[in-house]
Order: structure tokens, then C-alpha cells, then sequence
């Protein structure tokens, strides 16, 4: 049968892959103890893999559910950083137990290297996160470090989790500050899929985009309420938009609306050992206002400018990082920002879904102007 137009826009159309969402979504006050059935489900012997801290604080929450459903289960750190070294003993765990799912609890690091582990066993994963600092329990994405902790590269998963529970009496355990971090990671999707993907005419990718303004709405409109009334309704509402809506965007939209500069900032400080005493997402919120900074300074873009200016005076109410000072780098030397930048800048890096080409002397330049006020730019009247 000859081909028409039609069917030859068929054939050329690549196939895309969304992996949009966890297949269930438990959430609520005590939300972990009801979710028995649900747990019990997966398989007998789950491996929990956690941190140190939220490990015991977790399994103590299990507890019940380990009993009435006579599960099997280990446990297993996955120590400092989500790295390789880390992944080959949590490997090793699952063989030695027979472990037939996954349970992951915790924060990003620790959600990723247990994603990672269930998707290299091929085993199912229950997310449990312990804090409102990340949506990693609920993407399809893990992120790989160094011994040092140092990002390296991340590995797309075949699916989101298989079912997240979130506890908001379990999250609220947590140290107000991880909320903090949290907001300041989930803000970022708006300015980093605006400015990748806002021109887009995809129909995803819009509904992303879309999505990822009433985040930023939400945080900007909420959040210091949110931090000031600890457990009530508008933290829910602030802790769903940080660890939920934020991992439906980049469910929605794909990799260019999941991270761009401000990311690719981050990515590059976690190289300098100074960094390390900051949160995933004090570096991102640090990472935006360098993304803006860039976009005035490069593209002469007064919006940005003005956007930079908005958000000092939200991260200002909130506690969150303007300056490479804030991030405990103010003594840095020249060569180890270079470093910095040159992680950020290379040529696999998300900085580069930026719409302009961007070099690591300009992107330095960014990351030591970030409070820098806004230039008035007054253009001449070209009649004498």
C-alpha cells in the first residue's frame, strides 16, 4: 500500500516515553498505618533501605504492619551519598535477604538509591519519604554521587514508584529547615520549564509548564504560612505541592522540564567540599538566582531581573540562600568556583536547555551577583 503524508508523519514520529506518576499515592495523618494492606501486597521480605536517622524512626512506624502481615524484613543503610559503592552493598543486601520489594524512607538520597536498587532487581519500590525537602518519591529519576558527594551523572527509571506513602505525621519529624529546602527546589520548576519550554506548542509540555506556574503561586503565596503553622492545613498544602505537584511536572513535561541552570548549579557546587553542609534545594533556590542573573546578563531580560529581585525578598522571609556566603562558600578560592562552573557548563549539562549559549566566565560572574540590583537602563531619545 503506497504511504500517504500521513502515515509517513507516523512512521517518522518518534515514540515518548512518560513515566507520569507513581501507580498509587497513599496520603494523609497516619497515613502508614493504614497502609498495611497496600505494603503487604508487593511481596514477604522487604528490604528497607534508609539513613540513619530515618531508618529506626520509620521501622518503629512499620512496626505494626511488619507484625500483622508477618513480613520478613532487613533493613540497610545507604549510607552518605546515593554512590556506587553505596549501591554494590545495597545490591548485596537484597541477595542475601531474598528480598522480594523494596521499601525505600528517608530523604532524596536515600529515595534514589532505593529506587535505583528496585529498578536494577527488578523489584517493586514503596516510597516513604521523611521530609517535604524533595519529590524524589515520586519521580522515575535517581542521582548518582561520588564517595565525596560530589553529583556525577543520574539514570532514568523504567516507571515511578509502584506506591508513595505520604505520612504528614512523619514528615512533620522532620527539621523545619528540610521544608524550607524543599520549597526552594519545587519553585525552581517554574523558572527553569518556563524558560526551556515556554514557547513550546506541545500539549504536555504546555500542561507542564502550566502546572509548574500554580507551584510557584502556591510556594510564593503560602509558604511563610505554611512554616508558621507547622502541621495545619496550608503546610499540607505547602508539603503536596513540594513532594506531589512538583514531581508531576517533570512526570508531565519530561527531562527539559525538570531541570535546567538552576540545577546545573547545584550540580556543580556539590564538586566543592564547602557545599556539602547545604541541602539539595538551598543549592537549587541558590541556582535560580544565578539562572536569572545569567538571563539579565546575557540576554539584557528585565523580567528576570525583576523575578530575582521578587524572589530575595521571598528567600529573605523564608531563610533560603541568596549568596554563595549563605552556602558557607564565601571563602572559596577563584579556581574552586572554576570548577564549579566548569561541572555545570559541560556539554551534557541541563544548563545547555537554556535558550543562549553560556560559557563558565559568565556563569561565574552570575553566581558572585546574585543580590545585585537591578540597572535601570534608560534609552536615549534619538530626535536632538
Amino acid at each position: 500500500m503506497p504511504q500517504t503524508s500521513s502515515t509517513q508523519n507516523l512512521i517518522s514520529t518518534s515514540v515518548i516515553s512518560l513515566n507520569i506518576a507513581p501507580a498509587q499515592v497513599l496520603r494523609g495523618n497516619h497515613a502508614l498505618i493504614q497502609a498495611g494492606e497496600a505494603i503487604a501486597g508487593f511481596g514477604q521480605r522487604p528490604l528497607i533501605i534508609g539513613g540513619d536517622r530515618t531508618l529506626p524512626l520509620t521501622i518503629q512506624a512499620l512496626q505494626p504492619i511488619l507484625e500483622r502481615h508477618q513480613l520478613q524484613y532487613s533493613q540497610a543503610s545507604y549510607g552518605a551519598d546515593c554512590s556506587e559503592t553505596s549501591l554494590t552493598a545495597l545490591r548485596q543486601a537484597v541477595s542475601n535477604h531474598k528480598a522480594d520489594f523494596i521499601i525505600g524512607t528517608g530523604g532524596g538520597k536515600a529515595l534514589d538509591a532505593a529506587k535505583l536498587i528496585a529498578y536494577q532487581c527488578h523489584l517493586p519500590i514503596v516510597t516513604i519519604p521523611t521530609s517535604g525537602a524533595t519529590c524524589a518519591a515520586w519521580t522515575a529519576l535517581s542521582n548518582v554521587y561520588s564517595e565525596d558527594g560530589a553529583f556525577l551523572y543520574d539514570v532514568s527509571l523504567a516507571r515511578c514508584p509502584d506506591l508513595l506513602i505520604l505520612d504528614y505525621n512523619l514528615i512533620q519529624t522532620a527539621p523545619q529547615r528540610m521544608l524550607v529546602a524543599g520549597i526552594g527546589d519545587a519553585i525552581a520548576k517554574w523558572y527553569e520549564a518556563s524558560v526551556s519550554s515556554g514557547h513550546s506548542d506541545q500539549t504536555f509540555m504546555i500542561a507542564a509548564v502550566q502546572q509548574a506556574r500554580v507551584l510557584r503561586d502556591i510556594l510564593l503565596q503560602k509558604s511563610l504560612t505554611a512554616l508558621q503553622e507547622n502541621g495545619g492545613e496550608t503546610w499540607r498544602e505547602v508539603v503536596d505541592a513540594t513532594v506531589l505537584l512538583a514531581g508531576v511536572i517533570g512526570g508531565i513535561g519530561g527531562a527539559q522540564c525538570r531541570t535546567v541552570a538552576a540545577h546545573a548549579v547545584h550540580n556543580g557546587l556539590t564538586h566543592i567540599a564547602a557545599s556539602h553542609g547545604t541541602l539539595h534545594g538551598e543549592k537549587v533556590a541558590f541556582g535560580i538566582l544565578a539562572q536569572l542573573r545569567l538571563e539579565e546578563m546575557v540576554q539584557g531580560n528585565q523580567l528576570a531581573a525583576t523575578a530575582r529581585q521578587q524572589l530575595l525578598k521571598f528567600y529573605t522571609d523564608l531563610g533560603l540562600p541568596q549568596t554563595l556566603n549563605d552556602l558557607g562558600m564565601g571563602e572559596i578560592t577563584l579556581a574552586q568556583l572554576r570548577q564549579a562552573t566548569d561541572v555545570a557548563c559541560n556539554e551534557r549539562s541541563d544548563l545547555h536547555r537554556l535558550p543562549f549559549k553560556v560559557v563558565p566566565e559568565q556563569l561565574m560572574a552570575a553566581m558572585v551577583s546574585t543580590t545585585a540590583p537591578i540597572v535601570e537602563v534608560k534609552l536615549k531619545n534619538s530626535t536632538p
